[in-house]
């Protein structure tokens, strides 16, 4: 275990904030797609969580991390901005969702579900700092227009041609929205699909990552090319 200083909780959405921490203990090495277990010090309650940045920045004492807006560390309702400043205990890494050594120089089909996207961008973020970085499409289902985190720095991406990016909202949103909408099915993933070789990691809820991982069967994707977290 080690501790951290949390240095601030940005609003991503209107549910979740992004933290960054300042590890107290130098560098922290994992890969990305890991999780860690996260409490306030001293509190006794931790939560798991996984690291939304890419492992590049713990080499220089940073992690980050997608959280609720009302519920975090383990205690119900505790906003995490009123943390700020304190002190927190991280144990990890934990879990060997990610991209596999036979996939390092492949294609990556990322589909996200709400806060699965939190390993997602670790994995975008990880993929795009190396030379040899083969094509990324990232498809990111979210209840809301305004549900998307990290859409800024996704669609930043994708407009300088890094990442193909493929949003939809799932539920009705008076929002104006010219993007796709309802649920991720076999059109949108053949759409999708960066090309021979590929293989897919998926991130969401459990109901979320059965209904993609049935829709990548459907479309004759082999198995054992895809990788799920839930």
């Amino acid at each position: 275990m080690i501790t951290a200083r949390l240095l601030d909780a940005t609003p991503t959405t209107p549910r979740t904030r992004r933290l960054r921490l300042e590890l107290l203990q130098g560098p922290f090495a994992f890969t990305a797609g890991q999780a860690v277990y996260v409490g306030v010090a001293g509190s006794g309650q931790r939560a798991p969580y996984s690291i939304a940045s890419a492992p590049a920045l713990a080499t220089a004492g940073r992690l980050e991390l997608l959280v609720s807006a009302d519920g975090a560390f383990g205690q119900t309702a505790l906003n995490p901005a009123t943390v700020v400043g304190g002190i927190l205990e991280v144990e990890g890494p934990v879990g060997t969702f990610g991209v596999p050594a036979a996939a390092e120089r492949q294609p990556l089909l990322l589909v996200a579900g709400g806060t699965g996207i939190a390993p997602l961008r670790s994995v975008v973020l990880d993929r795009l700092e190396r030379a040899h970085a083969a094509p990324i499409s990232l498809v990111y289902s979210a209840r809301a227009v305004d549900e998307f985190a990290f859409a800024a720095e996704f669609e930043a991406l994708a407009d300088a041609g890094r990442l193909a990016l493929h949003c939809t909202v799932t539920r009705d949103d008076p929002t104006p929205w010219p993007g796709r909408t309802g649920r991720i099915d076999e059109r949108l993933l053949t759409a999708a699909w960066p090309g021979d070789g590929t293989w897919s990691l998926v991130c969401g809820p459990g109901p979320f990552v059965s209904d993609v991982t049935t829709a990548l069967a459907r479309m004759g994707v082999d198995p054992a090319r895809v990788i799920v977290e839930r």
